[in-house]
């Protein structure tokens, strides 16, 4: 597996990922976590996606060659408390249903915690969708993040988790 700064160019393959997710959600009965509607053709989404792009915090993960995951590192979303020391934030974290179970959520977390120690930070935080059965919580726990505070946006429940570096 190979990680790389992703572009403008990678708009298409990240949108089709947040497909396949949503699609696999879906079937699953777990819609409240991204909704129900593919990403690709929502203008919303491929401005929010191409934004990532252009801002400099996108890596994507190939496997083979081919766009497996993505990862986008910055600043927190305004609508989770605020970090009381310097951090680094996973704004977003989706892999191509194609390469699940392979480890590539895991390999771009782990290269976020690196980008934020070379960045002379000592916190990486994520939020996360706290609803349904809380499988995307016990994710990230397993992956080293501990929880921090529940949140909500409207009716959707977040929580917010930090890994110490």
């Amino acid at each position: 597996m190979m990680i790389r700064e992703g572009g403008v160019g990678d708009v298409g393959a990240v949108l089709s990922m947040f497909d396949g997710a949503v699609e696999f959600l879906v079937g699953r009965g777990r819609e409240g976590q991204w909704g129900s509607r593919p990403f690709t053709g929502d203008e919303r989404r491929t401005e929010q996606v191409r934004g990532w792009a252009e801002g400099g915090g996108m890596r994507i993960a190939e496997v083979e060659g081919a766009p497996a995951g993505c990862v986008v590192v910055g600043v927190a979303h305004g609508y989770v408390p605020a970090a009381v020391e310097p951090e680094l934030y996973v704004q977003a974290l989706v892999i191509d249903r194609r390469f699940a179970g392979r480890g590539v959520g895991r390999a771009l977390l782990e290269w976020s915690a690196d980008e934020a120690v070379r960045r002379g930070v000592g916190l990486l935080r994520v939020d996360c969708y706290a609803g349904g059965d809380g499988r995307l919580v016990r994710y990230y726990e397993e992956c080293g993040f501990a929880r921090v505070a529940p949140f909500s946006v409207g009716e959707w429940p977040g929580m917010v988790l930090e890994r110490r570096l």
